[in-house]
Order: C-alpha cells, then structure tokens, then sequence
C-alpha cells in the first residue's frame, strides 16, 4: 500500500501545453464560471432555509417552491451554486443503489430497499423531463450503463451481480449479460465479460448546477452566494431555528442541511459523514479514427468491476473523462476547495484510461480535478426532518449522489409539506448511522481499506481467479457486502442481445 504521492508518476503521464490541475472542474473550464450572487447581508425571516447550493439543496428548493409558490426560501452557499461535488463529479446520471440493501431490509424489510431501487430508475427519467421542460442544456443523452469485467474474478463477481440484483428489484431488462456471441460497439480492451442497463444517462454536470440554479432563482427562491455558514442554531423553546452566516442571519420555520461532504453547524456531522475524496481526468478531444477503432459511437457510460473502479464517459465534444476514488481527505476533514489531485491519483487514473483503451493513450491528458463527497460509517445516506429542532438534512450518498440527490429533493418536500407519501416511506427517510471514529483513526482506517482494495485488483489481475480475500478483509473492515459467485448460476442474457451467456463457469484455480 503506498501511502505517499509520488511525483515522478507523472513523468509518464501525456499532458497537454495548457494542463491544468484543479481549478474547480474541467466542466467550469469548458462551460465558464457563474457570476457570482450577492452574499446575504443582514438578517432575514423565511419559512424554509437551505444549507448548500449543490444538487440537493437546488432540487429541494425547486420541488418546494414549485408546490406551494408561497414559499418564502432562502438558499445559502458558500461559493456559487454547484461548486462542490454537483461541478465535479463524472457525469452519470445512473440508477445506481445508495446503502446497503441487506440493512434496509434488516431494519425494515426486503420491499422497501426494492421500492428505494425502483425509485431511483425513476428518477433518472425524471431529471431528464426536469431539465428538458426547463429549457436545461445540459447535454443529457440517455444511453445506459455498460459495465465491463477485465479479469476472471471480475467476470465472476459480475455475473453474480446480476443474478443477485434480479432479487432486489432490478427485472431482465434492468440490467442484463451482454451475449458473449454479440460484438461489441464499445471495445474495452482485456474485457470477458460485460452487463448494460439502460437506466443512466451522460450529462455535463456543470451545465446543470447553473442552469438548475437559475430555474430555482427565477422561481423566486432567494439565493445568496459566497456567504460563509458558520453556525446552524435548532429551535430552542419558542424560538425558531437560525443559520448564522459570516455577514448576516437567516430565522426561518425549518433549515435544511444540504451540504454533503462540507458539515457545517449542528447535529456533531463532522463525524457522522465523512468527507472522502473523488478524482477525474478528461483528455484533448480524440480523433475520428481513434474514436472509430474504440467503437464508442454512443453515449453509454462507463464502469468497470474491479474493487478500486471507475467511471467514464464520452464527452460531447469527442473526450474521455474517467474518474475514481481517491485517496482520503486531511486529517481534520478540510475539504480541498481548489480541486487539486496528487500526481499519483492522476498517474493511476490515466493507467486506467491506457489499459482499457491502449489506442487512446498518447492522446494527452487536458485537466484533473477533485471533489468532496460525504459517506456515513454504514454506507447508507440519510434524509429527515427533526421537528422538534426544525432542521433538516440529506446526504451520505458515498459517490452516488446525482441522481439521490433530485430523490431526496422530492422526499423533503413531501416531508416539508406534512404529506405521506410512496417517497417519505423510502428506507433511507430517519435512517442514523453511527458515527465515525475521530482522527486520526478513521483516516488510518480508510487508508488501509483502500489499500485492501488496490491490493486485491491487483491480485485479482493476475493468478487469482475468485474474488481476493484482501478485498473480503477490506468489506469486512468497512461494512460493506462483496457478492461471491455462484458455481454454474444461470444468468439471463439481455433481450436486446438474444441468446444466453448461459451456466458461469465453475471456477477451476484456487482463491488466495
């Protein structure tokens, strides 16, 4: 496990004359920054308060104003609405699970994590309807997700992963084997075996933020930017809840906490999210041979099964942005504002890149970049409105948070509004992890689960076959669930890819 960045990774990494780290996001760079809203200057009355310009708090604030247009809203963001993860992140707009489906059903039963995966397929049509109707260009392209499996242990796991998904909610169609028959549009190179659901979609995550920033604004929500939240106070007795800011104060009915891997205020969530880091790259735009020869001629997102996985998509303008999960924040949790990523992560990233496509790997790197996302100690996020105190929050999506974060807009808008509904019966509504171990340990602790992690991917790519048992020590450590596959489990194949992948194969070489 390497522990400390080592610069001369770089040195093999192609970059472009105009290279930048950090700087927010390559989709700032390529779209343009906002202009920045006034800060709030005084002190205001409102009946709802939101904490944080990202996915969340805009699509809380949207939902909200939209139902009862005599709202008062306040919305407060440190920087400008989407600076955070909502600029950052890789563009998929998947249906990809937030928590673990074995402890909703502990705690409340098998249906209900299957109505909270339904709902997200939902809502990935849902956020396309959204920014169509609003006039978002956000270059959305529905064509799924494409995950691909690069090594035995990696085709292994897949091919449980369906069978596994297909009894918590996900039909044939959901998510399916692509034929081994079938040539593939998409050449991964090294891949033996691949799945595609149809519920993800390509965005431009930058073009969102702002476009949905601007909707929220002219619905007549009241936006403040570059104000500082330093206090959330809850109601105490008959006064109301507050939101103390570097230069003024907002009261209002309730306060919603919308700030994911940036805890601020009440609540002690410095230690109940954990702030974790996330990295991309993006290349200079590729040619049309090369393009041709990888096959990438739709918008499919991109994903691969190893432990240590990323995500990529085709931009709009002809690049490949890949990222992946990066090395742990600070001791002390200080999220890295400027999006700077270490030379190893970018090293890695890059590897990445040139091992699933060798054709594309002279094409030189554009722009890295990171962001902050916030994780509970149980994997599962957590949506809720404390009455007695008036404040509110959403969060812990651990890396899926785009499409949770329009989920749990809705849900507190209905939770906000007093109505029961299919959203405020979703498992994550209430839910409370504990909290995490103070530093240094849980920076300790995750550093060695994702050592665990890289380490059996690497195990994995050569003799070992199953699933490393460094890789069950790391979800053992973390809490999290890693399927094993079934000898000869019968998986069905897609029904827009006829034929059956038929019986997975017994494994014939010996696990670690």
């Amino acid at each position: 496990m390497r522990l400390f960045t080592n610069a001369a990774e770089m040195r093999s990494v192609p970059r472009s004359a105009e290279f930048r780290n950090g700087g927010v996001s390559f989709w700032y760079r390529e779209f343009g920054y906002p202009e920045r809203r006034a800060a709030l200057s005084e002190t205001r009355d409102y009946d709802v308060c939101i904490v944080g310009g990202g996915y969340t708090g805009l699509w809380i604030a949207y939902y909200l104003q939209h139902a009862d247009p005599g709202l008062r809203i306040a919305l407060l963001e440190r920087e400008f609405c989407g600076f955070g993860a909502s600029g950052r992140n890789a563009g998929w707009l998947s249906a990809q699970f937030v928590g673990s489906r074995e402890r909703y059903a502990r705690m409340y039963s098998k249906g209900a994590a299957i109505a909270l995966q339904r709902a997200l397929m939902s809502t990935v049509d849902e956020v396309i309807k959204v920014a169509g109707n609003e006039g978002i260009d956000a270059d959305i392209v529905k064509g799924g997700m494409r995950l691909v499996a690069t090594n035995t242990a990696q085709r292994n796991r897949l091919y449980a992963e369906v069978g596994y998904l297909q009894e918590w909610g996900f039909w044939p169609e959901d998510l399916h084997l692509l034929d081994h028959t079938y040539t593939p549009r998409l050449r991964v190179a090294g891949a033996v075996a691949a799945a595609r659901s149809p519920h993800a979609a390509r965005f431009q995550p930058a073009r969102l933020a702002v476009g949905l920033a601007t909707v929220v604004e002219d619905l007549g929500v009241h936006i403040f930017e570059g104000s500082t939240v330093t206090e959330i106070r809850p109601a105490d007795g008959g006064t109301r809840p507050s939101v103390v800011t570097d230069h003024g104060m907002v009261r209002a009915d309730h306060v919603i906490q919308a700030t994911e891997g940036y805890p601020v205020g009440a609540r002690g969530q410095g230690r109940e999210w954990r702030p974790a880091r996330s990295s991309m790259i993006v290349t200079e735009p590729l040619a049309n041979d090369l393009w041709d020869h990888i096959g990438w001629d739709g918008c499919d997102v991109l994903g691969d099964t190893a432990h240590a996985s990323v995500q990529a998509q085709r931009t709009a303008d002809g690049r490949i942005a890949i990222g992946g999960r990066d090395t742990p924040s600070r001791i002390g949790s200080a999220p890295e504002d400027r999006g700077a990523t270490e030379p190893r992560t970018i090293a890695d990233l890059w590897r990445a890149l040139a091992r699933m496509f060798p054709a594309a790997a002279e094409v030189p790197v554009a722009h890295a970049w990171s962001g902050v996302l916030g994780v509970a100690r149980d994997g599962c996020p957590s949506v809720d409105l404390d009455r007695d105190t008036g404040v509110g929050w959403a969060g812990g999506y651990a890396g899926n948070g785009v499409t949770a974060a329009n989920l749990a807009g809705r849900t507190l808008r209905d939770i906000l509004l007093g109505h029961d509904t299919e959203l405020t019966r979703l498992p994550w509504v209430g839910h409370r992890a504990r909290a995490w171990q103070p530093e240094p340990w849980r920076r300790v602790g995750t550093q060695i689960v994702n050592g665990l992690y890289r380490t059996a991917d690497r195990r994995e790519s050569g003799r070992v076959t199953r699933t490393s048992r460094f890789a069950g020590l790391a979800a053992r450590m973390a809490g999290w669930r890693i399927t094993e596959p079934q000898p000869r489990a019968r998986v069905p194949s897609g029904p827009d890819h006829p034929g059956s992948l038929g019986e997975a194969p017994p494994d014939t070489a010996q696990s670690e």
